[in-house]
């Protein structure tokens, strides 16, 4: 008993000292000097100028900067910021028809130079996944290329599937997406087409979609965090027996497991999805650019560990909108009866 007694203080001490480090990472990955009450303490991130957008230069060497209504990286992957009324939505479209958007070496390179500009970009609000292809949201890998690789050369590209849907996520406390993600799914999404969904915020699919994680068919597991989101999405029970048994369902089975937010009937135009996402994204434009962005912060990572550190977690996340401009603007704009102005300030 007098041995247990000894222990406990240290387990204890241990496990506090974990959740100070955690709670300190996550004020790191925020940007400003913030204190917790104690000695938790951060410092302020060097303020950088970040590209606003990037179209390919002549030649397809170095990249020019720009900020146009569409803008391409390569015939791959369109990338289209949208203007006026929908200005602050930024569209990433797949578009690999002729292999059913499957995820290739290039389509890999180009989703995480995308991921990497759009990131540091504090006029982007919210960022929209979908398909330029109909009935395709992604099939998953390139089978047909990844039959050409050496044993060798497989993991490593799984390796950089994983870490482009990380990047996605915002969970860890390395540079990821801090914005709202909403995946669109108006066709197939199997194997890596969905764990790409998966990564992010939200999930709208047409009724008419499919989706699931088939890779036991091929004698593999997923790999781009399937084994991970899918339990932590729809609970671990039937995470296990939709893997297990390689299921694919559609738009009104996925909503009734909870894998999306909403099923809409597919339109004559096949973007009903989309449509959806893009109501959704105007929805998140009026608010606090800083409050959506240690929102997603403090849900990700709380989300990840137990309540107490959560809740410190939260502390630290909200202590980073008092000395805003944008809170003040917020409370100046409800007492003179008016729609508030914010600049993520």
């Amino acid at each position: 008993m007098a041995v247990a007694a000894a222990a406990a203080p240290g387990a204890l001490g241990t496990l506090q000292a974990g959740r100070a480090r955690l709670v300190a990472a996550c004020c790191a990955r925020l940007g400003p000097r913030w204190r917790l009450p104690g000695s938790w303490t951060c410092s302020r991130v060097d303020s950088k100028i970040w590209a606003r957008g990037w179209t390919p230069a002549a030649g397809g060497a170095a990249w020019q900067r720009g900020y146009s209504a569409e803008v391409k990286t390569e015939d791959e992957l369109r990338v289209r910021y949208l203007e006026e009324e929908n200005r602050g939505i930024v569209v990433l479209g797949i578009n690999r028809a002729y292999a059913k958007n499957s995820l290739s070496k290039n389509l890999i390179k180009m989703l995480s130079k995308a991921v990497d500009a759009l990131k540091s970009d504090k006029k982007v609000r919210t960022i929209i996944v979908r398909s330029e292809v109909p009935g395709i949201f992604c099939a998953g890998a390139d089978l047909k290329e990844r039959a050409k690789m050496s044993s060798s050369e497989v993991g490593p590209f799984v390796s950089k599937i994983r870490a482009m849907i990380n990047e996605i996520v915002f969970l860890s406390v390395s540079a990821n997406l801090p914005v709202p993600t909403i995946a669109a799914i108006d066709g197939l999404a199997l194997g890596g087409g969905l764990e790409l969904a998966l990564a992010c915020d939200i999930r709208v699919a047409a009724s008419s979609a499919k989706m699931g994680l088939v890779e036991t068919k091929l004698a593999i597991i997923p790999g781009g965090g399937g084994t991970q989101r899918l339990p932590r999405a729809i609970g671990m029970s039937l995470a296990k027996e939709l893997i297990f048994s390689a299921r694919v369902l559609d738009g009104q089975e996925a909503k009734s497991v909870g894998l999306i937010s909403h099923v809409l009937e597919q339109n004559q135009e096949g973007d009903a999805a989309y449509r959806k996402a893009l109501d959704l994204a105007r929805e998140f434009l009026p608010q606090g650019p800083v409050a959506m962005r240690v929102a997603k912060l403090a849900i990700n990572q709380g989300m990840e560990v137990d309540l107490v550190t959560g809740l410190a977690i939260e502390e630290a996340c909200y202590a980073q909108t008092i000395p805003t401009k944008d809170r003040l603007e917020g409370l100046l704009a409800f007492k003179e009866k008016r729609t508030p102005r914010y600049k993520g300030e």
